[in-house]
C-alpha cells in the first residue's frame, strides 16, 4: 500500500510535475513585495587600491534597507523580513525626509560610550539604533541602480544633508591607500572595512565590486570564531 500512495504521490497531475514537485514549490517563500535582494561584498585579506576605490568603515550591526512609500516605511533584513517594528527610531527619521519614496541600504548599530559599536545592546535595545546609509538605491520613483556608486553616494548625501537626523546618518568614504586606510581601521577596534568600485552600478548578491577585509581582532570577528564552536 504504501509502495502504490508512493508512486501516486511521484505521478504527474497533468502539468508535468509531480505533486511532489507541486508541493515543493507551493513551500518556496517569495521575497515580500517591494524588496531588493543586498549586494553582499566578497572577503578578502587586504583592501584594494586606487583611484576606482572607495573605503567604508565596515559596521557591527544589522544589515537594513529601509524603504518609504509615502507614509509607509518598511525595514527590511537581507532575508527580507520587515523590522520596522524593532527600529521606531530609524522609522521615524525615515518619515521626517523631504521626499515622498526612497529605498536606502546601510546598517543598524548601536554606538557605545566608546564610540565603538555595540552588538549586543542592538540586541537588546533596538529602540535606540541608528541607520548608517551608504547606498541609494531608488529615489522618487527613480531606479538609481545602475548609475555609478559615487553618483549613488553624492544624490544620497544630498537627500540626508549633514547630520539633520541623529538616527539616519550618512556613510562617509574614504580614499587613497587601501592597506593604510585598513591598518587604521584595525587600529580603532572596529571591524574592517568594505571597499567599494565608484564606477560600478549596484547589483543584488555576490559582488566582486565591493570587498570586505576584516579586523582579525575585532569582536565582531570574534563573535564568528565562538560560533563556528557551537
Amino acid at each position: 500500500m504504501a509502495g502504490v500512495q508512493s508512486e501516486a504521490w511521484t505521478q504527474s497531475t497533468g502539468g508535468g510535475l509531480s505533486r511532489y514537485e507541486q508541493a515543493q514549490r507551493t513551500m518556496i517563500v517569495r521575497p515580500p513585495s517591494g524588496f531588493i535582494e543586498p549586494c553582499q561584498p566578497s572577503k578578502v585579506a587586504r583592501p584594494p587600491s586606487g583611484s576606482l576605490w572607495v573605503h567604508e568603515i565596515k559596521h557591527d550591526g544589522y544589515r537594513l534597507m529601509v524603504r518609504r512609500d509615502g507614509e509607509r516605511v518598511r525595514c527590511f533584513t537581507k532575508g527580507g523580513h520587515d523590522w520596522a517594528d524593532r527600529f521606531p527610531a530609524i522609522v521615524e527619521a525615515a518619515l521626517r525626509l523631504k521626499v515622498t519614496s526612497f529605498y536606502i541600504d546601510g546598517e543598524a548599530v548601536i554606538i557605545g560610550d566608546d564610540g565603538t559599536h555595540d552588538f549586543r545592546a542592538l540586541r537588546s535595545r533596538g529602540r535606540d539604533a541608528m541607520l548608517v546609509a551608504f547606498d541609494l538605491l531608488q529615489h522618487d520613483g527613480a531606479d538609481l541602480r545602475d548609475m555609478p556608486l559615487i553618483e549613488r553616494k553624492r544624490r544620497l548625501a544630498q537627500l540626508l544633508g549633514r547630520g539633520k537626523s541623529p538616527a539616519i546618518q550618512y556613510s562617509e568614504h574614504l580614499t587613497g591607500d587601501g592597506a593604510t586606510v585598513f591598518e587604521h581601521v584595525c587600529r580603532m577596534g572596529l571591524e574592517g572595512v568594505v571597499s567599494k568600485r565608484t564606477d560600478a552600478p549596484y547589483r543584488s548578491g555576490p559582488s566582486r565590486t565591493w570587498l570586505k577585509s576584516k579586523n582579525p581582532e575585532s569582536d565582531a570577528v570574534g563573535r564568528e570564531r565562538e560560533e563556528k564552536w557551537r
